[in-house]
């Protein structure tokens, strides 16, 4: 069976774990069955041997902000590098979307305009014509988003794949087989209601509607549509 890490990079909200587990497990849930998962906490233990003992590597999101640049952030970025040199097929989400850039010479910090949360819709971009992570989409889908940083400017060599009225980097690819999504493939349509009830407080600060917001959110099939289609890169490689 093709071996695939999971990098967890922070833990969801106490309130949620409790009721629908934590990132790992949201992950594991919409890969394929045919896989051999195992979950590495980068935050407390050692990274996983070498990127190139794994068929496939994800990358979870995280509450910590890639811009703080704590050790076990900056020594999982260079890991990151390494996976990206040696071809290993890895996709990195929200925070693992904004680690990878960060990792290839990008750039990652806030927001200009602040938060982005709820479902979305994101336009795919001709260069995504190709790829063979995002090909099958449809030119705009639904999304489930939460983020305060972004990539604010791309590494060098890699290829632009999506994007958004809000964020312009929604995805990337770097190479053949590694890519970053702001977007979260993860999230049910359920978990991104329950995230946007523990903001809510938080929302009305920053002027935000919690309220549309939750009335807006969607089931985003196509986004989570990407596990089972990396999985299957992986099991092709």
């Amino acid at each position: 069976m093709p071996k695939v890490v999971i990098l967890k990079t922070g833990s969801t909200y106490p309130a949620l774990r409790g009721r629908f587990g934590d990132f790992d497990s949201w992950f594991a849930a919409r890969l394929a069955p045919e896989l051999n998962i195992e979950v590495v906490d980068v935050t407390a233990d050692d990274l996983p041997g070498r990127p190139e003992d794994w068929d496939g590597i994800l990358v979870t999101g995280s509450p910590a902000m890639v811009s703080d640049r704590e050790p076990w952030s900056e020594q999982t970025g260079n890991w990151l590098a390494d996976a990206v040199r040696a071809e290993v097929p890895l996709l990195g989400v929200c925070y693992g979307h904004q680690l990878l850039a960060h990792a290839l010479g990008g750039e990652v910090g806030f927001h200009p305009r602040g938060r982005e949360t709820g479902t979305h819709p994101v336009e795919l971009l001709d260069s995504a014509s190709d790829d063979p992570l995002l090909k099958a989409l449809p030119r705009q889908f639904q999304a489930q988003l939460t983020h305060r940083q972004s990539v604010l400017r791309l590494p060098p060599n890699a290829v632009l794949l999506a994007r958004n009225e809000f964020e312009p980097h929604q995805a990337f690819r770097l190479g053949p087989c590694a890519w970053g999504v702001q977007f979260h493939p993860e999230f049910s349509l359920e978990v991104m209601q329950a995230y946007l009830e523990v903001q809510a407080p938080d929302l009305k600060k920053e002027g935000l509607d919690a309220d549309a917001l939750l009335t807006g959110v969607r089931n985003a099939p196509e986004a989570s549509s990407l596990l089972d289609r990396f999985s299957r890169i992986v099991m092709n490689r």
